[in-house]
């Protein structure tokens, strides 16, 4: 389901913001799972622990610290770059690209950002794969955030001054509710990207977060026809 937005509810913008995974590119993408089961694998092999067990601690951390790696850090000191490196190592050919998705980016009157909490070469690889790389101004991952990912207020507040984004011209676009709780409190448009029909992956079923709801302005399972209504109205 689409949500139609007024264009005149987005006439104001001018910055663009985009989560990556599961945002850019569709949840039923073997992408993130791919991701996912790499976390856990690591975890598994840095203390020892059966795969199910590594699992449950995996998301125990997620939910606590907002990532695997930041939990990770605060408790095992482990580094970082090689996290980073083992766990973004997968396949990027499951992604196809998306011309229609790449023309309604391109098309917004603006600045465009990647926003993640993964990693500028995860990043840069998953939206060249999908063809729109190019179609963005900067990518602000989880280096240029301190470590410190999203829904962390502060490093929404590091990506907004880097950029000199007023938070009333933004628009944030995102798959976890919980992660526009902050952009809403500083005046951005909210709009959150769901699973097709609501059908979520094995992989997103224990991160689902109904409970945010009240910070989330729109809600759409297909991305681009949602911003090519902004930007061409009226148009099928």
């Amino acid at each position: 389901m689409t949500q139609s937005p007024e264009p005149a509810f987005f006439a104001h913008v001018t910055d663009w913001v985009f989560d990556l995974d599961n945002t850019l590119y569709p949840h039923h993408t073997n992408l993130f799972s791919q991701i996912d089961v790499k976390m856990t694998a690591y975890v598994s092999e840095l203390l020892q622990l059966p795969r199910e067990e590594a699992r449950k601690l995996q998301k125990e951390l997620y939910l606590e610290y907002g990532t695997t790696l930041k939990g990770l850090m605060e408790r095992h000191q482990i580094d970082s770059d090689d996290f980073l490196n083992k766990v973004h190592d997968i396949d990027y050919s499951w992604l196809k690209p998306d011309p229609a998705l790449g023309e309604a980016i391109k098309a917004l009157p603006g600045r465009k950002f990647i926003f993640t909490n993964g990693d500028r070469g995860h990043a840069e690889r998953t939206a060249r794969e999908l063809g729109i790389l190019d179609h963005f101004d900067d990518i602000f991952d989880i280096v240029a955030a301190g470590l410190t990912p999203k829904p962390a207020p502060e490093t929404y507040d590091r990506f907004l001054a880097l950029h000199h984004i007023a938070g009333p011209n933004a628009v944030m676009f995102e798959d976890l509710a919980r992660n526009l709780i902050v952009p809403k409190a500083l005046g951005m448009k909210t709009v959150l990207i769901v699973p097709n029909n609501f059908e979520p992956t094995f992989s997103e079923i224990w991160e689902r977060d109904p409970a945010f709801d009240d910070s989330v302005d729109f809600v759409t399972d297909d991305l681009a026809a949602f911003l090519w209504t902004i930007v061409n109205p009226g148009q099928p």
